[in-house]
């Protein structure tokens, strides 16, 4: 099964993107992922962003995240 994470694209340089994932920033590549821009919401896998995708499909599954988060703990 493969997981991915969706993030708010904060910045781009190049083929790398600074994005934002639950208040964390990571550098990610859009080497197989064309036409992102600052604002949109990415899926990400293995470093990679995968698929643009809605704010609200993000947020839905962002939200799922937090609360298997908080039901660990």
């Amino acid at each position: 099964m493969c997981l991915s994470i969706p993030a708010e694209v904060l910045a781009i340089q190049g083929d790398e993107a600074e994005v934002s994932v639950n208040g964390n920033r990571l550098k990610i590549s859009l080497m197989v992922l064309k036409n992102v821009k600052p604002g949109d919401f990415v899926l990400i896998h293995s470093g990679f962003a995968i698929e643009i995708i809605d704010r609200e499909e993000a947020e839905k599954t962002l939200e799922i995240v937090r609360l298997m988060k908080a039901d660990k703990n």
